[in-house]
């Protein structure tokens, strides 16, 4: 639907006036305008404003419901709920004279008709959350003063003091919107090389007129594999055996080195186990595609940290220290003279790219930040980052809750190991929360991810809804053993249970109903185990090859 009409247009621009930023989708109802009404300011990146969407409306553009049928209003409020559980995803941010997509050294490396384009025009796609819902308003440049890039992730601003010297610090992480979606549903590539839960993270510095960034990636391992959610605590990943790999994960280096240079993968996954197979096809694809601008470097993290020795990280960091050098990090002075590139980024990943993956970012990201301060003149010859008390304490607490965004926005729950990365050591309370985030996961992942999988493919246009659509893909009939089975192991268990509080007359014909029941109870939960799959929230609007 286009808005042509004179009538129609002023209506719309009266609307836009109240509201901060908006797009529009369109669901079975006809046209929705989704707007953003309430702000939070973040703080001013080089004197531009960057601001967090606080609050949503979403607008019907009829009001009336009286073309659609029963089942069509369900439908709607079903895709309206999705659209819904989306907006209320924190992490949304976006800036009206600032450009967030790209990094500070993309837009120094501009032309000057980059330059003259509008924010819309200009953005790096991969990042702009709302792009899909932007499409009516692209052809019609009356209304671009309305809306504006989108990006979704992780932004905080600090003003830190260090010798008496007042600079500036910042944290960008912009996750892709490329193959997103949720921890066990989205993994691996798509065909286009694009990675699942790919989050660019850059570190910025501002002082006395100066700037300083240094960038590092993450996203899930490049090639075709699979971990769908079972009722198992850890699925077992699958690596596909009918597509060619080398296709999709050539396509993803090559774009990676287009845009960041040289890349060395610290790969962190374990080199034993369900994870084994997994990280000796990453070292022999990196060995088959024989690229010299690609360095693999594994990393068995939870084997090295095991038994609280965290402080064996450090041989992570000592091992790549010349190759960040190497690489080193953009600079401009305060003339506005690029001093120094970056030549290359660190891709780093474990299973998921959350937790291992954001404490090895925030140990690197700090030995940067150490050479930076040091050039920059904050810093004095041999001190030490570590040794500043207050700014250490800040820089610790925004690396943990960078790791929380990225993490609920994947798995739905704050990251675990984020007392080593405040703190700087493990402690028994935060092993202890790592275990109720695990349970919380757990739950999330295997009884309302396809709820959520399926409310970012609706956002992002993955999934196409049409204007007074009847068949919809919502109403797919469960099979007979998703609600036989749980209720035989229910009642199998109460019996179970009430045989040994309600005992006979002897013990033996206690003692065989207790097992007859228990016994009930077991193989009906083993049996759903087995079957494990029908028994998970499964996404209903993604066709299947997107998710293996």
């Amino acid at each position: 639907m286009t808005l042509t009409g004179t009538k129609e247009n002023w209506m719309l621009e009266t609307q836009l006036k109240r509201k901060f930023c908006s797009c529009s989708v369109e669901l079975i109802k006809g046209m929705y305008l989704i707007v953003i009404t309430k702000k939070k300011k973040v703080g001013d990146l080089f004197g531009h404003a960057v601001w967090k969407a606080a609050d949503f409306d979403i607008i019907s553009y009829k009001k009336t419901v009286l073309h659609l049928t029963d089942n069509q209003m369900q439908d709607d409020k079903a895709f309206l709920s999705m659209i819904n559980s989306v907006l209320n995803t924190d992490g949304f941010y976006f800036a009206t004279d600032y450009d967030l997509t790209h990094t500070l050294q993309r837009l120094a490396n501009t032309s000057p008709e980059f330059q003259e384009m509008t924010l819309l025009e200009r953005a790096d796609q991969r990042f702009v959350w709302n792009g899909h819902l932007l499409r009516e308003f692209m052809a019609q440049p009356e209304l671009h003063k309305f809306v504006y890039p989108v990006v979704h992730g992780f932004i905080t601003m600090k003003s830190c003091c260090i010798n008496g010297k007042i600079f500036d610090w910042i944290i960008v992480s912009r996750r892709s919107c490329f193959r997103a979606g949720v921890r066990y549903y989205v993994r691996g590539i798509d065909s286009e090389g694009h990675a699942a839960n790919f989050v660019e993270t850059e570190q910025i510095v501002q002082y006395n007129g100066g700037k300083a960034s240094f960038v590092q990636t993450r996203g899930s391992i490049p090639f075709y594999w699979s971990q769908r959610p079972n009722l198992k605590y850890k699925p077992k990943p699958q690596i596909s055996k009918s597509i060619n790999h080398l296709d999709g994960f050539q396509r993803h280096f090559d774009s990676q080195i287009i845009t960041y240079g040289k890349q060395v993968i610290l790969n962190l996954i374990n080199q034993k186990g369900s994870e084994k197979p997994l990280e000796q096809a990453f070292a022999k694809m990196v060995d088959s595609l024989g690229n010299g601008m690609i360095k693999y470097i594994a990393f068995d993290f939870h084997m090295e940290c095991s038994r609280m020795r965290w402080h064996r990280l450090q041989i992570l960091v000592d091992t790549v220290a010349e190759m960040q050098d190497e690489f080193g990090y953009f600079l401009v002075d305060s003339d506005g003279s690029v001093q120094k590139q970056q030549d290359g980024t660190f891709r780093s990943n474990c299973m998921d790219c959350l937790d291992r993956t954001n404490v090895i970012q925030s140990l690197l990201a700090r030995r940067s930040l150490q050479s930076q301060l040091e050039r920059m003149g904050v810093l004095h010859v041999g001190q030490r980052i570590e040794d500043q008390a207050d700014f250490e304490k800040i820089y610790k607490n925004a690396w943990a809750d960078n790791a929380n965004a990225c993490a609920k926005q994947y798995a739905g729950t704050g990251a675990l190991k984020t007392d080593f990365t405040r703190t700087g050591k493990r402690t028994q309370w935060g092993l202890l929360m790592d275990g109720w985030n695990s349970m919380i996961r757990y739950y999330k992942n295997n009884f309302s991810d396809g709820f959520r999988q399926d409310s970012i493919d609706l956002f992002l246009g993955n999934y196409a809804v049409e204007e007074a659509d009847i068949n919809t893909p919502l109403h797919e009939p469960k099979d007979w053993k998703f609600l036989t089975l749980p209720i035989i192991m229910v009642v199998a268990f109460s019996m179970c249970i009430i045989c040994l509080l309600m005992a006979g007359d002897t013990w033996t014909e206690t003692l065989a109903y207790v097992l007859f029941w228990g016994s009930a109870s077991v193989v009906t939960g083993g049996v759903i185990l087995f079957n494990g799959r029908d028994f998970v929230d499964a996404p209903k609007l993604v066709q299947k090859e997107k998710m293996d």
